[in-house]
């Protein structure tokens, strides 16, 4: 069980994650976590990096789209209107559905496509089932939903640490 919660690479922040490696390691798509990946949870504000990032991306042809469980389309659509992005909310990470309806509106295969996300239980699990390289991130704000909270604690048990050094694994 604890290897399939194992993320591929891991990085602090987002935008620390370079795009020529996403490339070299042959990433053509991105499904990214929205709360606390992209942007602070429950608030609609990028950084300026952030945004950057995005841009990067997509000049290097890497597709992305948010793959969220916010509830809200207005908040998730908000965030990936800014970014230019797609995305689908009412997720429901880590179910398989949820990966495969970011699939499809990306056009990729499984293995041309990356997850990244701040949760073992939910990005990383959902991602690895599908067999497609993981990448955690650290929170961007300890500010959160009160069930992320209780898988925070279950990440602890299993070994996460709280601040991650870059790139833990390569392959």
């Amino acid at each position: 069980m604890i290897g399939i919660l194992r993320p591929y690479l891991q990085y602090e922040s987002l935008q620390d994650i370079p795009v020529e490696d996403l490339l070299a390691k042959g990433i053509r798509g991105l499904l990214l976590d929205l709360d606390n990946t992209v942007a602070p949870w429950n608030d609609k504000s990028l950084t300026r990096e952030v945004i950057d990032w995005f841009e990067k991306i997509k000049k290097a042809g890497i597709r992305a789209c948010i793959v969220s469980n916010n509830q809200r389309p207005d908040r998730v659509s908000a965030v990936a209107d800014v970014l230019g992005i797609f995305y689908v909310y009412k997720a429901s990470k880590p179910r398989k559905k949820a990966f495969y309806s970011g699939l499809d509106t990306l056009g990729l295969q499984s293995t041309e496509v990356a997850v990244i996300g701040d949760q073992l239980f939910t990005d990383v699990f959902g991602g690895n089932r599908l067999g497609m390289k993981t990448i955690l991130v650290s929170p961007i704000d300890e500010k959160e939903f009160a069930g992320t909270k209780v898988l925070r604690f279950m990440e602890r048990i299993v070994g996460r640490k709280a601040r991650f050094t870059r790139n833990i694994r390569k392959a």
